[in-house]
């Protein structure tokens, strides 16, 4: 959703999905292993608020800290963008997918006392 700027202008989201998907990745690879944001972010040179940030999709991390993330879980950089890219796919295919039919309801002849009426 876009910002509204003190001089009336918009400027767009810096928070998008993407990023959110991206956190959630470092966060499930993270979760894996075990690993606190303060040990991860040891281990990758960054600090555990900065690891926090990027979990929570706050910001937009550069190829240098995607790098260090890499180093910091023991992971090629691409099985990072692996996760994130399902992520993405399981984000959209719910929605492509047709919803359950029902199966068609069956009149029942009301009834009388317990018994059913005749047909006349």
């Amino acid at each position: 959703m876009p910002l509204l700027e003190h001089d009336g202008t918009m400027k767009p989201d810096p928070h998008s999905a993407e990023h959110a998907r991206l956190g959630r990745a470092i966060r499930e690879l993270r979760a894996r292993r075990g690993l606190s944001q303060e040990e991860l972010g040891y281990r990758s040179g960054l600090h555990r608020n900065y690891v926090g940030a990027i979990e929570r999709g706050e910001i937009n991390p550069t190829f240098r800290v995607l790098l260090k993330l890499e180093r910091g879980l023991q992971l090629p950089l691409s099985e990072i963008i692996q996760l994130w890219e399902r992520r993405a796919t399981d984000a959209i295919a719910p929605r492509l997918r047709r919803p359950p039919v029902a199966p068609p309801l069956r009149r029942v002849a009301a009834t009388s006392g317990g018994r059913p009426r005749s047909a006349e």
